[in-house]
C-alpha cells in the first residue's frame, strides 16, 4: 500500500520516493505521496515528479483498489527509479482553505438546523456545498454563515487524529455525510477544528482558521423537499 503522506502533513510540498509500478508509460504509483486522489469532494493535486533533472507533470492523480495512481504527461519513467515530487501548492492550498471552510459550515448547520451535508465539490474559486434542512430559508443561512466567520476571528488550530470504527458508530455526530461511513474501514481520519468540530474526513486542511480568510455566500438555490445548496467563495 502506498504512504499517503497528506494524511498527517498537509503542508508537505516536497519529497522523495521511489516508482513501484509503471502502467501504460504514464500511471506511476510511488511507495509514498503526498499527491492527493481525487476523492470527498476535492480535485486532486497537481506537481511534478522528478528523475535525474527531467520534471514529469503530474496531470491527474486518482485512486484505484486501494492504490494511488498519478498520472503524467509523457512517458519514461521506470519501475525502481528514485524520483523527487513537489507540489503545486498554490493549487494545494486553496484547496485547503476552502475544505477546512467547508467543515465549518458544516458544523454549524449540523447544530444550529440537523443538517446533514448531502454533496459538495470544491473547486479553485468556490466551493458548492448540498445539505438536508427542512426549516430552510436564505436569512437563516446567512445568519450561520456570519457564525461561522466570527468563529474564523478565534482562529482555532486544526489538528488530525485516528479513531477505532467502534468508537466512530458511537459518535454519530463524527459523520455528517447523509451517505453514511464507508464500508469495511477499521480506521477513521478524524480533523478537529479546536473543541468545536470533529469529523471523519481525509482531506486536506489548513493548521488555524484564519487561514480561511473571510467566507462569502454568493448563490443560494432551494432545490425542492429539504434539499439545498449554496455557494460560497473565500476573500
Amino acid at each position: 500500500m502506498v504512504r499517503a503522506l497528506y494524511m498527517d502533513d498537509s503542508y508537505l510540498k516536497s519529497w522523495n520516493a521511489k516508482i513501484t509500478s509503471v502502467k501504460d508509460g504514464k500511471f506511476i504509483i510511488l511507495d509514498q505521496t503526498a499527491f492527493y486522489p481525487k476523492g470527498g469532494g476535492q480535485n486532486w493535486d497537481e506537481g511534478y515528479i522528478i528523475k535525474d533533472d527531467e520534471k514529469f507533470r503530474v496531470v491527474y492523480v486518482g485512486k484505484f483498489s486501494g492504490e494511488i495512481s498519478h498520472e503524467v504527461d509523457k512517458s519514461g519513467l521506470k519501475e525502481g527509479n528514485e524520483v523527487s515530487c513537489e507540489l503545486d501548492w498554490e493549487r494545494r492550498y486553496a484547496y485547503m482553505r476552502y475544505h477546512t471552510a467547508s467543515h465549518l459550515i458544516s458544523n454549524i448547520l449540523y447544530r444550529r438546523a440537523d443538517a446533514k451535508i448531502t454533496g459538495n465539490q470544491i473547486e479553485l474559486d468556490k466551493t458548492r456545498m448540498d445539505f438536508s434542512m427542512i426549516d430552510y430559508s436564505p436569512e437563516k443561512l446567512k445568519a450561520y454563515v456570519d457564525e461561522a466567520n466570527e468563529i474564523i476571528e478565534q482562529n482555532l488550530p486544526i489538528t488530525v487524529d485516528y479513531m477505532s470504527r467502534q468508537d466512530v458508530l458511537g459518535k454519530p455526530e463524527l459523520a455528517r455525510l447523509a451517505v453514511g461511513l464507508p464500508k469495511n474501514i477499521k480506521e477513521f481520519r478524524i480533523v478537529r477544528i479546536g473543541d468545536i468540530d470533529e469529523q471523519v474526513d481525509g482531506g486536506t486542511h489548513i493548521n488555524h482558521l484564519k487561514e480561511i480568510g473571510k467566507i462569502e455566500v454568493i448563490k443560494t438555490v432551494n432545490k425542492g423537499k429539504n434539499n439545498r445548496r449554496m455557494y460560497f467563495i473565500l476573500k
